[in-house]
């Protein structure tokens, strides 16, 4: 059986499988160049972290300084998601994900020039404003190339390259700081972001379903802004994942430093003990990704109670490992176990909101994601955990701040209820704009 669709030049294209945009060969293909650009973007991201204590010494900054050159990249993604991902769902996906890359990786080749804090704080906030096209673009190309009942974990494998990320930039961060200085380690890992954003332009593209109503009317801003708050599930995915993501965004941007701190570690050292429990998240957050995936065919509700189910697990894990537990083998073991649980919201989460809302509307479903979880998640768990720390210490603000999952849990098991009722909505509306 082959189905005819209609690519981005307004060419017949047959695909081999219902339910599959393009031909699985290429959809697996845009995959996987959607895996290597997030894993990139999350090197840039993240490679500052493994430079704090050099940071810390060479300019005298304080930890909430510090934290914010983790949380301005947040914030501007914040400010420009939405803007940009209109664009990418009206224009061209591929051709903004690649534009977008090009910024990024020219803006972190750029930190390596910096003089002074607010040159650096300035650059990485351009980082920013480069990757404000790229995660929610990225997330609905796959998730419209890919079959509905693959598409938590094909989003799932997908943001799991950001902690694949996060591992190589904490630990090339911390060697190339080590042993070549913190310029040099912004210089080398950004110019690959430069070849990957051409290459992605060999991805295939296609045209976007028209954006409007059930009664076939074109949607305006009102009608846009209601698509997107209306569902109740999409809400509580929107805030859920910001409350997680507090905390992760504390672990991810606090690890080395608190290894460096309380077990005396080297930066290079600190950023390889990081980097295990970064890896045990993004191992994680594919399997957390499946098993809701796996348990959703029978009982839809799971695919929003597994991670809050992991968010409880969290809190119990961290909050003891950091304000109880002495450093060593049985508090590491804790940590590496509670970053493995951790990422569990990371990728259902974000689907779920894609699932519920209008299919026209997925790159921006997704920039609505990312702005809530930057401003209220990325950007501000890594300033809170850093004034904590100025005023009780880094381990007691690693302890408080997985308080955070059990609201996040708290929220999605109450958005797990609208759930069923609001993807059936989605997709009779997805059936009625296909066969319009």
């Amino acid at each position: 059986m082959y189905v005819a669709t209609i690519d981005a030049d307004g060419e017949a294209v047959q695909q081999p499988r219902p339910g599959w945009l393009v031909a699985p060969r290429q959809a697996w293909f845009a995959f996987a160049m959607a895996f290597l650009l997030m894993t990139f973007d999350f090197v840039d991201r993240q490679i500052v972290v493994s430079m704090f204590p050099a940071l810390k010494q060479a300019w005298g900054l304080s930890d909430k300084q510090l934290g914010a050159l983790i949380s301005s990249v947040s914030i501007t993604i914040a400010l420009f998601s939405f803007p940009i991902a209109l664009v990418a769902d009206r224009w061209s996906r591929v051709k903004s994900i690649a534009a977008m890359a090009a910024l990024w990786s020219v803006a972190t080749i750029a930190c390596s020039f910096t003089r002074g804090y607010g040159q650096l704080l300035a650059a990485r906030a351009a980082i920013g404003f480069g990757e404000a096209g790229y995660g929610a673009a990225g997330g609905a190309l796959l998730s419209s190339m890919f079959p509905a009942s693959r598409r938590a974990t094909v989003v799932s494998g997908f943001l799991a390259a950001a902690s694949v990320g996060s591992v190589l930039g904490v630990v090339l961060g911390g060697i190339i700081t080590t042993h070549w200085g913190w310029r040099a380690a912004f210089g080398v890992v950004g110019a690959p972001g430069l070849l990957l954003a051409l290459l992605f332009l060999k991805v295939r593209d296609y045209r976007t379903v028209p954006l409007v109503d059930t009664g076939a009317v074109r949607m305006g801003a009102a009608a846009v802004a209601r698509a997107l708050l209306k569902p109740r599930s999409a809400l509580a995915a929107y805030l859920g994942g910001a409350l997680q993501l507090l905390c992760a965004s504390t672990l991810l941007a606090w690890l080395p430093s608190y290894f460096n701190r309380f077990y005396g570690l080297r930066l290079d050292q600190a950023g390889l003990k990081s980097a295990i429990v970064i890896l045990a998240g993004s191992i994680g957050i594919v399997v957390w990704g499946y098993v809701a995936d796996r348990m959703a065919h029978g009982r839809r509700r799971a695919k929003m109670l597994v991670p809050a189910g992991c968010m409880v697990v969290t809190a119990l894990l961290l909050c003891p490992a950091f304000g109880l537990m002495q450093p060593g083998p049985a508090q590491f073991a804790t940590i590496v176990a509670g970053g493995f649980m951790i990422t569990a919201a990371s990728g259902s989460v974000p689907s779920v909101a894609i699932d519920v809302i209008h299919p026209g509307l997925r790159a921006t479903a997704a920039a609505m994601v990312a702005v809530v979880q930057n401003l209220f998640g990325l950007a501000a768990g890594p300033v809170i955990a850093g004034a904590l720390s100025d005023r009780f210490g880094l381990d007691v603000a690693l302890a408080l701040m997985p308080l955070f999952c059990l609201a996040s849990a708290a929220v999605l098991i109450a958005g797990a209820r609208a759930y069923p009722a609001d993807l059936a909505q989605a997709e009779g509306l997805a059936a009625r704009i296909t066969t319009a």
